[in-house]
C-alpha cells in the first residue's frame, strides 16, 4: 500500500478535529471488555497501536463470533490487504445484521487506515451496548426498549382546538398603538 503524505490545509484540521475525539479512557475501557468477551487480552495503549492490532479484522471477526455464534463464517488469515479489509468488511455487516445502528459504525478505512480511530472505538463502544440485548456483558448504557404507544381518535381530536406554549400566546393581543413610521397626512 502507498503511504499517505501528510495533509496541510483543511486536510490536516479535519485529521486534527478527528485526533481530539480519541478518548483514550473508552479504549480502555473497549479494550477490557473485547478481552472479557473473546478470553484473549490485548495489551494495546493508543490509538495506533490498536490500530495496528486490529487492521486484518481477525480478532474483529472472532469478537462478533463469541457475541452471536456463526455471525463470520470466513475469516481470512491473508496478509494481502483486500482479504483484510474484507475480514473488516465481514464484521461491519454482522453487526448491522446483530442490530448496531449504521450511525454508530465506522467504515473500513477509518480503520484499515487509521484515518478516524475514534469512530472505531465508538463503533466497538456500540456493539458492547447492543451484546447487553443478549444477556452478554456490555459496556455503557443499556439500550432503550421501543415504547409504543396507542392512541384514540378521540384523543388525537382533543388538542387540535389548542395553541402549543411554542407557538406563543394570543391572550391580549391586539394592533392598539401599532405605529410603525411616518404617518400619512391626509389635507382636505
Amino acid at each position: 500500500m502507498a503511504s499517505r503524505p501528510a495533509g496541510y490545509g483543511l486536510t490536516a484540521e479535519l485529521q486534527e478535529k478527528k485526533d481530539a475525539k480519541y478518548d483514550p479512557e473508552m479504549e480502555k475501557e473497549v479494550v477490557e471488555w473485547m478481552g472479557v468477551i473473546t478470553g484473549e487480552t490485548l495489551y494495546v495503549s493508543g490509538a495506533q497501536e490498536l490500530q495496528e492490532t486490529l487492521r486484518d479484522g481477525v480478532y474483529l471477526c472472532n469478537l462478533i463470533n463469541c457475541i452471536q455464534d456463526g455471525s463470520v463464517k470466513k475469516i481470512n488469515k491473508s496478509k494481502m490487504p483486500f482479504k483484510q479489509m474484507e475480514n473488516i468488511g465481514n464484521f461491519l455487516d454482522a453487526c448491522a445484521k446483530f442490530g448496531v445502528k449504521q450511525h454508530d459504525m465506522f467504515q473500513t478505512v477509518d480503520l484499515y487506515e487509521g484515518q478516524n480511530m475514534s469512530q472505531v472505538v465508538n463503533g466497538i463502544y456500540a456493539l458492547g451496548r447492543r451484546a447487553q440485548k443478549v444477556g452478554m456483558p456490555g459496556i455503557g448504557p443499556k439500550e432503550a426498549e421501543e415504547n409504543k404507544r396507542e392512541f384514540t381518535d378521540e384523543q388525537m381530536r382533543a388538542g387540535d382546538g389548542l395553541i402549543g406554549l411554542q407557538m406563543g400566546s394570543n391572550k391580549g393581543a391586539t394592533q392598539a398603538g401599532q405605529n410603525f413610521g411616518k404617518t400619512r397626512a391626509v389635507i382636505d
